[in-house]
């Protein structure tokens, strides 16, 4: 446990910092799998949650840019495919 003050309040930052984050990676993991379950014009409406999610991510440093740009590419591919 630290005793200098400051080391103190860094703890306490860091710990609200991960949860914020866990809890932002999740719900991005879940709009991600939303888009790979759902069909047809649910998909559309599932992707375009996801790509905000994503475009979120990235801007806050959640992820990387390229990270969120490939999962944008793939599920695109995806619901496109899944529109046919």
């Amino acid at each position: 446990m630290p005793r200098i003050k400051s080391a103190k309040k860094a703890m306490r930052q860091a710990r609200s910092r991960t949860i914020r984050n866990k809890d932002q990676r999740s719900a991005l993991r879940t709009a991600v799998k939303r888009v790979r379950t759902a069909t047809g014009a649910a998909a559309a409406q599932a992707y375009a949650a996801a790509v905000q999610l994503l475009d979120r991510a990235a801007r806050k440093g959640l992820i990387h840019k390229n990270n969120a740009a490939r999962h944008k590419s793939r599920l695109a591919a995806f619901v496109k495919s899944q529109a046919k």
